[in-house]
């Protein structure tokens, strides 16, 4: 398989926040892609002790679920828990009903979710804008 075929799922957005990590989640998540998402998380929470995060789908066709180690899950976690505020998900599907379940009953975590035509709201929502190309 020639390289340039495996662009990686998961594309980082610049915005004009740094305790905001936006990305991109393009196509199907291997186990690899959810490894980069995480250090991109663990990246951000050693900057900021608490952040708010943007994930746009964009013609999302699932994740990798059994590939990814569940202490790589476990720790993802809990790092979610003590360091992201408010997270907006944009675009299908509407994962936010099972991320809440994912966590304890009172979740620290305000997720929202919005359709792709409605991005500009979730940048409103939190605050911010893209940057960049």
């Amino acid at each position: 398989m020639n390289f340039l075929e495996e662009v990686p799922a998961v594309r980082k957005i610049e915005t004009d926040r740094t305790d905001l990590l936006a990305v991109d989640i393009v196509g199907h998540v291997t186990a690899a892609d959810a490894e980069n998402l995480f250090g991109l998380l663990e990246a951000a929470y050693a900057l900021h002790p608490r952040i708010d995060v943007l994930v746009r789908l964009v013609d999302h066709d699932g994740i990798d679920w059994p590939e990814i180690s569940e202490a790589t899950l476990k720790q993802g976690k809990a790092d979610a828990l003590q360091h992201i505020a408010r997270c907006a998900s944009i675009g299908d599907p509407d994962w936010t009903t099972s991320a809440q379940g994912w966590f304890e009953p009172t979740l620290p975590v305000e997720i929202r979710h919005f359709e792709a035509a409605d991005e500009a709201a979730a940048w409103q929502w939190l605050k911010a804008r893209p940057v960049g190309g």
